[in-house]
């Protein structure tokens, strides 16, 4: 018995469950755990592996070429339905919040200019950074920041 043997995804579900019992392990509970980072991982021998690439693999039978996306920011959908394989740059193309050290107004895409006194709208498409303008309040740069993001990315969903 190979360990991809001891589990069992329900593609329509996303869950994964333990097809068999060993020391630990129940067969039927949930597989896995929710790491630090929001995925679920799961623990095949010595080696722990993402849920969503573990349910392409299983589905597919080849491992994704690239990252997994969850097409509607759940990391915990795992429904095959949700996901997608993508490089990097569209993977970053999909998130939802600023970034942990954007602390001037917790807006994506949208920060404080020091030299123009002004909000500042800015994206990244295609490796290359747009400056879609300056603005007198945040929300104002955030709404222009996201019909460009929608303006630029092919895909991904709305914010």
């Amino acid at each position: 018995m190979n360990y991809y043997d001891r589990i069992h995804y329900n593609p329509a579900t996303g869950v994964f469950s333990w097809a068999v019992s060993a020391p630990g392990i129940t067969a039927g509970k949930i597989a896995g755990s929710v790491s630090v980072h929001g995925y679920r991982v799961i623990r095949l021998g010595k080696k722990s592996i993402r849920a969503c690439r573990l349910a392409w693999f299983v589905s597919k039978g080849v491992w994704p070429n690239g990252e997994i996306d969850h097409i509607n920011g759940d990391r915990l959908d795992d429904r095959l339905e949700n996901l997608r394989v993508v490089d990097r740059a569209g993977n970053s193309q999909n998130k939802c919040g600023a970034q942990a050290n954007n602390r001037s107004c917790g807006l994506l895409g949208v920060t404080w200019n020091k030299q123009h006194q002004r909000w500042q709208a800015k994206i990244m498409a295609n490796k290359v950074r747009h400056h879609v303008g300056y603005f007198d309040n945040p929300e104002e740069a955030h709404t222009a920041y996201i019909a460009a993001k929608a303006r630029l990315h092919i895909g991904g969903r709305s914010h």
